[in-house]
């Protein structure tokens, strides 16, 4: 069973865990970290959280951190649909059906903001993300930023 815990970043060591997982899934994505700033993502981060605390948690397993969750709110084409800012498991924990579980959380952090449609951007190298994505029903829309991701948007 995973717990999911809201992140604290006035904790020393969720701000050291939240920098380490979001710097892997940069690596994942883009085969490196080399654009990732840590000072503007914990800025980011506390902006975000401010306005969807619930959508901001960490994922634990066996009292341990294997995940994190970003997720909110925005407006696309005139109207509010979610946005997933990050899927996040550690490596040992891929593949482990794990997923599915943070996808029903997203889901009803969705739902409970009356959000029927949303979207995410994957990198088209990080295969195994984008089968996850196609597993639990979300489509292609199409390239953006130049070829370097595809965005996709599902349904709640």
């Amino acid at each position: 069973m995973l717990q999911f815990v809201n992140i604290d970043l006035d904790s020393e060591k969720h701000r050291e865990i939240v920098t380490k997982f979001r710097r892997d899934s940069f690596e994942v994505s883009f085969g490196d970290g080399f654009d990732f700033d840590e000072e503007d993502y914990l800025h980011w981060l506390k902006e975000k959280i401010a306005d969807y605390p619930k959508g901001f948690v960490l994922v634990k397993k066996n009292n341990n951190y294997v995940g994190q969750l970003e997720l909110s709110v925005r407006q696309y084409e005139g109207k509010d649909i979610g946005y997933v800012h990050l899927y996040y498991l550690t490596s040992v924990e891929r593949g482990k059906s794990i997923g599915q579980e943070l996808h029903d959380y997203a889901r009803q952090f969705f739902k409970a903001n009356n959000i029927k449609e949303f979207h995410l951007r994957v990198s088209p190298t990080n295969i195994f993300a984008i089968k996850f994505y196609r597993k639990i029903g979300m489509n292609e829309i199409g390239p953006e930023v130049n070829g370097k991701v595809i965005r996709m948007k599902g349904s709640v």
